[in-house]
């Protein structure tokens, strides 16, 4: 039976993984969301623009 290596997160891999489930979770598409999530872009306002009707790759621009 093979094996596998588990290897711990990093807290930056943490972050991200847990930014691109919101993303994800707001509807981004997955590409969008993993450039965004792997950004320094502000999640809470990427989250905001698409509330308010924003399309998701002008919020992406916008954002980053």
């Amino acid at each position: 039976m093979p094996q596998t290596i588990e290897h711990p997160q990093s807290e930056r891999e943490k972050v991200e993984s847990w930014r691109l489930h919101v993303l994800i979770e707001a509807g981004y598409p997955l590409p969008l969301a993993e450039k965004l999530a792997h950004s320094e872009a502000d999640l809470h306002r990427a989250v905001e623009l698409i509330q308010a009707g924003c399309a998701f790759e002008t919020a992406t621009e916008i954002l980053i």
